[in-house]
């Protein structure tokens, strides 16, 4: 995206005064590492829960004390920087990103943090839309391990998530960043993000996920969900579940804390439609306190990314309540640059192959849906693989409604359900017929050579699963 100058200007409100980075790094001392791939190995060999297969979520595992020690050792960057935090079960990396692009577009520096990524770890530290380098990556590493060493010899050795949370808020506070938007990792309550004091909580929509950590009820998963939310501190979210709303209203009014809900306290609506300029896409209407936007283009498709990007806007408007300076024909500017990696991405044209990174009951329903509105096609081969630690029986019900064949695999991750597995599972549900593949490579030609050249073959179900097929397929 084209750089804009940013112009000497009185500093709003809302924002902090500038910070010297922290004083981990002004201390001069032999690097522990000195290549990239060095470093990058010392860091992929701490544990990592995102890759356990079986994993106990308590204080014990999941532990804010030992990320605060791991932070004060490094100069405390996360209490130099402003933030937003937002949690949820889907979209919330895309809403962090349209709230990012249109801010940046106001000539703020905004610095990005989310999780998982699809190709590279560097798309999880983002500052204006350029990724976190391999020397900056580096350097962060060197200057954290001391501090690591030492916890790990107090038997409190970090995670690999509570580490690169830790480099995150060290590259922010670098760079000098305006405003970070920090996206939770894993429920909120006992998340490695659950340390900041954010100008502004957002929370998209909830549903079942995770729940051998978080529980198997909606009102378990928004009470994990609610524990983001801090005294004070305005809450912004979405329609929900009756169940999940309860708990994040009742949690929010035990704190005081300033509580909205877009298409109730916020304007907002949206339709779908379809134009020679702009083909199918979505539109939205939104009225805030600060803004008026009518039929504003949504730039990503799917009518759940309309309710994000609404979010995304009231939440905007929370920040101009705060002494944030935006304006907003610069926001929806901003807001047209919007592009995710991973989410209906297609990443093939002959034959046809979409990739997105739906890894739940409800993003598959609402992928599956998108689809059918944007992607015309004969026929669509889903070639689909997920973690054991996901709703999987929920995930391959909505799959049935949408796919005309479908291919089961996995990805490299040690939580990665067997092909077969799933095949018993899906034919046990709705009674098709299925093919199972070992690896996405045999899965796409199992595709391939079933369809026709109006046909659309779509990779879904984990993370893991489309960063793979993105790595090795995007050169067909």
């Amino acid at each position: 995206m084209t750089t804009t100058k940013r112009k000497a200007k009185k500093r709003p409100a809302g924002i902090a005064k500038k910070t010297k980075p922290s004083s981990v790094s002004k201390v001069k001392r032999k690097a522990a590492f000195r290549t990239y791939d060095q470093a990058m190995k010392y860091l992929f060999d701490c544990t990592d829960y995102e890759r356990q297969e079986k994993l106990r979520y308590n204080v014990t595992t999941f532990n804010l004390d030992r990320m605060e020690e791991l932070l004060k050792a490094v100069g405390n960057p996360h209490k130099k920087i402003k933030t937003i935090h937002i949690t949820g079960t889907k979209g919330k990396g895309s809403t962090a990103t349209m709230l990012a692009r249109m801010i940046e577009a106001n000539a703020y520096k905004v610095g990005l943090y989310t999780s998982p990524h699809v190709t590279t770890l560097h798309e999880r530290i983002v500052i204006n839309s350029k990724m976190i380098n391999q020397k900056e990556m580096s350097g962060l590493i060197n200057r954290i391990h001391g501090p690591i060493e030492k916890l790990r010899k107090k038997d409190k050795a970090p995670t690999f998530f509570e580490i690169f949370t830790a480099m995150a808020f060290m590259h922010f506070l670098d760079k000098k960043v305006d405003l970070a938007i920090i996206e939770t990792g894993l429920g909120g309550r006992l998340d490695s993000t659950n340390v900041i004091a954010p100008d502004v909580v957002g929370i998209t929509s909830i549903s079942l996920d995770h729940q051998n950590l978080l529980g198997d009820t909606i009102d378990s998963i928004a009470k994990e969900k609610a524990g983001v939310i801090k005294a004070g501190i305005p809450v912004v979210t979405v329609n929900q579940d009756p169940k999940a709303m309860r708990v994040l209203k009742k949690e929010a009014s035990s704190v005081k804390a300033p509580f909205s809900i877009t298409g109730r306290d916020i304007d907002f609506s949206y339709r779908f439609e379809s134009s020679r300029e702009h083909g199918p896409h979505t539109r939205i209407c939104v009225t805030t306190p600060t803004s008026r936007f009518e039929h504003l283009k949504v730039p990503l498709p799917g009518e759940h990314q309309a309710i994000n990007c609404g979010l995304a806007l009231a939440m905007l408007d929370k920040l101009k309540g705060q002494g944030y300076k935006i304006d907003d024909e610069k926001a929806v500017a901003g807001l047209k640059t919007v592009f995710m990696v991973g989410r209906m991405e297609v990443i093939c044209q002959d034959p046809r192959i979409i990739i997105d990174a739906a890894h739940n009951a409800a993003s598959i329903k609402a992928l599956i849906q998108a689809i059918g509105q944007h992607i015309p096609y004969d026929s669509m081969i889903v070639i689909f693989g997920c973690n054991t630690d996901k709703d999987v029986r929920g995930m391959l019900t909505q799959l049935q409604y949408g796919a005309d064949k479908v291919v089961f695999t996995r990805s490299n991750s040690p939580k990665a359900v067997y092909p077969q597995d799933l095949a018993d599972m899906y034919t046990e549900i709705c009674g098709k017929m299925c093919q199972t593949a070992i690896t996405v490579t045999e899965a796409v030609r199992i595709a391939r050579s079933a369809i026709s050249r109006e046909d659309l073959i779509c990779i879904a179900g984990s993370f893991y699963l489309v960063g793979q097929a993105k790595e090795q397929l995007q050169n067909l």
